[in-house]
């Protein structure tokens, strides 16, 4: 199929696309579970609710002003300003430019439909506390150094709360002062959120309250969780990392002060940046609390507990991607936005700020770990489940950014702004660290554009993650799936009668049943006028399964191919065929019915250049031409500079349990 560009909006090829509602009869409408309308909070019904559910785009983490590594550093940006970019209003960025003055902006092509804001719970009322004028403790040494030298004193905030646990002087002896300011912070949070959530009938926008616990082992060994609300109905602090050392601990305080401390709270965890997690210790048990625990044996009631606080995990932002691990997998598309460590001992600005000779940190092998990825993590969750009864790593997908400049689904490549937060702060030239990126986005398949109705696809795990951009794709797996799905027009309504969609199970297995079928569909990103989206390449399943008590792996090629298509670097043309939709119902002939198993869908995307290559072609660099490598530019040039991606998205599993 010759690649074809789509001059229209993302909701006017959806009107197509769901257009199957209308054959939506009544043996479908009874099959469905009732989410959306039983309403946890006081609002209006949505206008637009379609029982078979509609995607809804947005971004689960981003840090704004409240956040120590946003604030301490450059970014000015409130959770308002980060709402009023998420909802499609131009925002200013952090000063960029050689006198430090220049202000860029932001505007984002198309809005998102949600965003949860999620800053680091650790720090809200020492660094409220060092901004505000007249506060107890504002006028100590520690405020006053933070003050003049925001940059400098990062590391001396990230050590000693985050690596030591501790609380400074100023807070008083208890913490109280610093505690009580928290408060504040969170309230603002709170109040921001209220102001930007569309509570009438047209359903336009949807806000959660939401922070990040920011938990740090060993040398710089990543634990941290973005936690999200169900609704306004919140505890009156964010448990953090300095109160809970292990995420069990987390989920043990969460029940306390939301579940049973706060008639109608609710709330979910989503781990990320499992690829700096060391040696896998993200997927190790949850009570973990440093290193030294790996070994903890995970029993039956904590992988309940688990999976009853953890339905989803962030498979990519800023920070790289997390799927799986070149060299470690047949997978040939394993080595996308990969980071060449596997802890925070690895950024440069770790080192050049001096923070691994502060912590003592070994950095003689930062070499990234199997276990730590997302693939190993599903893998890994199956054979416990054989073990144990109960799977404690059932993770659905999806993606976001981690966006340290209060700026929620800025991903595109050619419009790249960097996050901050880890990385560099360039005057001039690549605004970035070269191997971060743009980060990605979460998508949900839920009835309507409301808090109960999302937060119930996130906890049944409806969900997908992406690159960046936005391609629509539906799953589903079953046993008695028709072969001619892909032919009719109700592919969805086929979908829930006959199976379970993305981040469910497969219904018990009866006499009779033969091998499960999957059927998989995406529509190619529609884009925008001014920018259309990618053509589509090909659609692979990936297995996993346990064998003989060994985990093991399969990618199948179940839609498309790998085509000629291509991209000039020099320029960034895109050139070759693509395929603007792309479906299959393929049958797993290799099944074995006693052996537990995962599946999920990959869609890939034509080549396309990458946002650094977007700058440099930009910027007029010519490698073979030094003369024009600028300052601020060099990375262009440097030999692990990869100028070419394929954009991605994930599902969420299926899963096979005998």
């Amino acid at each position: 199929m010759t690649q074809t560009t789509i001059h229209t909006s993302t909701w006017l090829a959806l009107g197509l696309i769901l257009a199957a509602d209308l054959l939506l009869g009544a043996k479908v409408a009874a099959a469905l579970p009732e989410t959306a309308r039983d309403y946890s909070e006081v609002r209006e019904e949505c206008r637009h609710f379609t029982p078979l559910r509609q995607p809804f785009f947005g971004d689960t983490h981003i840090h704004t002003v409240y956040s120590f590594d946003a604030n301490g550093q450059d970014t000015r940006n409130t959770p308002r300003d980060a709402y009023r970019l998420a909802k499609g209003e131009r925002i200013g960025l952090q000063p960029y430019g050689a006198d430090g003055m220049a202000t860029r902006t932001a505007q984002l092509r198309r809005p998102l439909d949600f965003t949860v804001l999620s800053d680091h719970a650790e720090l809200l009322g020492e660094i409220s506390i060092c901004s505000t004028p007249g506060a107890e403790g504002f006028d100590s040494d520690m405020c006053f150094i933070y003050q003049g030298f925001k940059p400098a004193t990062f590391q001396y905030f990230a050590v000693r709360t985050l690596m030591l646990r501790k609380r400074f002087n100023y807070c008083g002896q208890d913490g109280s002062l610093c505690l009580d300011q928290a408060k504040v912070v969170w309230n603002d949070i709170q109040l921001a959120a209220e102001e930007a959530y569309d509570r009438t009938e047209e359903c336009s926008f949807t806000s959660f309250v939401g922070y990040e616990w920011t938990a740090s082992v060993g040398n710089g060994v990543n634990l941290h969780r973005n936690v999200v609300f169900r609704n306004e109905k919140v505890p009156d602090l964010p448990p953090s990392w300095v109160e809970t050392p292990s995420a069990y601990n987390l989920w043990e305080h969460l029940q306390r002060d939301c579940i049973d401390g706060k008639p109608g709270c609710d709330a979910l965890t989503i781990p990320h940046n499992s690829n700096i997690s060391g040696p896998g210790l993200m997927f190790a048990s949850a009570k973990l609390t440093g290193p030294q625990d790996i070994d903890i044996e995970v029993d039956a009631k904590e992988a309940k507990l688990r999976q009853r606080w953890e339905p989803l995990v962030e498979i990519m932002q800023h920070k790289g991607d997390s799927e799986c691990l070149p060299g470690h997998s047949n997978d040939e598309l394993c080595g996308f936005e990969k980071l060449a460590y596997n802890s925070f001992a690895g950024v440069g600005r770790v080192a050049d700020e001096g923070l691994n000779t502060v912590l003592g940190n070994d950095t003689s092998d930062l070499t990234p770990d199997s276990r730590a990825f997302v693939r190993g993590a599903l893998q890994k969750g199956v054979k416990l489940e054989s073990e144990l009864g109960v799977n404690p790593l059932k993770y659905g997908i999806i993606a976001s950014t981690d966006t340290h400049l209060g700026a929620p689904g800025l991903v595109a490549e050619d419009e790249a702004k960097g996050h901050g937060g880890a990385g560099i702060r360039r005057t001039v030239g690549l605004p970035d660290d070269l191997e971060f990126n743009p980060g990605g986005l979460a998508v949900v398949w839920a009835e309507e554009n409301s808090r109960d109705s999302i937060f119930a696809a996130m906890t049944r795990r409806e969900t997908y993650g992406t690159s960046g951009t936005r391609p629509i794709v539906r799953f589903f797996g079953g046993w008695d799936l028709p072969k001619s799905m892909c032919k009719g027009e109700d592919f969805a309504a086929q979908g829930y009668d006959a199976g379970v969609p993305m981040g469910g199970d497969l219904p018990d297995r009866k006499e009779g049943d033969g091998d499960p079928r999957f059927a998989v569909w995406a529509m190619q990103d529609p884009g925008t006028d001014g920018s259309p989206g990618t053509a589509l390449q090909r659609i692979q399943i990936v297995k996993g399964w346990v064998e003989d008590g060994e985990m093991k792996e399969q990618v199948i090629d179940v839609a498309g191919e790998k085509n000629r298509a291509s991209v000039d670097p020099s320029t960034c043309e895109q050139k070759g065929d693509g395929a603007t939709q792309l479906c299959s119902v393929w049958r797993d002939r290799d099944f074995e019915a006693e052996q537990n198993a995962f599946y999920y869908a990959r869609v890939v995307e034509n080549p396309t250049c990458r946002w650094s290559q977007h700058l440099c072609v930009a910027a007029g660099v010519n490698c073979e031409d030094l003369s024009t490598v600028t300052s601020g530019y060099e990375g262009c040039c440097r030999a692990d500079h990869e100028p070419i991606i394929q954009e991605r998205a994930w599902t969420s599993p299926i899963w096979y349990k005998p």
